[in-house]
C-alpha cells in the first residue's frame, strides 16, 4: 500500500513540472507595462512594473506574507521594530493602475500594541501611509529613469 502511495505521489509531482514554454518577460520602458511573451501569445500583467518593484524595494525591511503581481497586491506580515517590541505594524499595498501615477497606489497600515490580553488593535499614524506612498513613488521614478537608454 505504501509503494502505491509513493508511486501516486511521484506521478502527481511529475505533472507539476515546468512546461517547455519558453516564456520571456518583456517590459515597455515608457509605460512600465510588463508582459509575458511565449509561444502561445503575449499576456500583460495587471500592474505597473516600476510601482511593483519600487514597492518591494521600499518594503524590503518587512517580512512579506503574500505577493500577487497579476492582481497587484503585496501584504506584509506583522513587524516589530527592534526598539519597540510591544508595537507592531502590518502593511497592505494595492497597485491599482498600469500607469506610474500617484493615484495608482493604495496603502493600508495596521498597528497593534501588546497588552496583558495579547495583541490589541491600535490606531496607525495616518502619515505612515503617506510617507510610504511618497517613498514608493520616488523609487518607481528612479527605476523608470534608470531603465531608459542612457539613463
Amino acid at each position: 500500500m505504501r509503494a502505491l502511495t509513493l508511486v501516486a505521489c511521484g506521478l502527481i509531482l511529475a505533472g507539476c513540472g515546468s512546461s517547455n514554454d519558453n516564456s520571456k518577460y518583456i517590459q515597455d520602458v515608457d509605460s512600465g507595462t510588463t508582459a509575458i511573451a511565449s509561444e502561445s501569445g503575449q499576456r500583460t500583467l495587471g500592474v505597473n512594473s516600476y510601482l511593483w518593484h519600487a514597492t518591494l524595494d521600499t518594503l524590503s525591511f518587512l517580512p512579506l506574507q503574500s505577493e500577487d503581481p497579476f492582481g497587484g497586491v503585496i501584504i506584509s506580515d506583522w513587524y516589530s521594530a527592534p526598539g519597540t517590541p510591544n508595537d507592531r505594524v502590518k502593511v497592505t499595498v494595492y497597485i491599482l493602475d498600469r500607469r506610474l501615477r500617484a493615484d495608482g497606489l493604495k496603502i493600508a497600515v495596521f498597528r497593534q500594541t501588546k497588552s496583558a490580553e495579547g495583541w490589541v488593535d491600535a490606531a496607525a499614524n495616518p502619515e505612515t501611509a503617506t510617507k510610504l506612498t511618497d517613498a514608493i513613488l520616488t523609487r518607481a521614478r528612479e527605476l523608470r529613469l534608470a531603465a531608459r537608454p542612457g539613463g
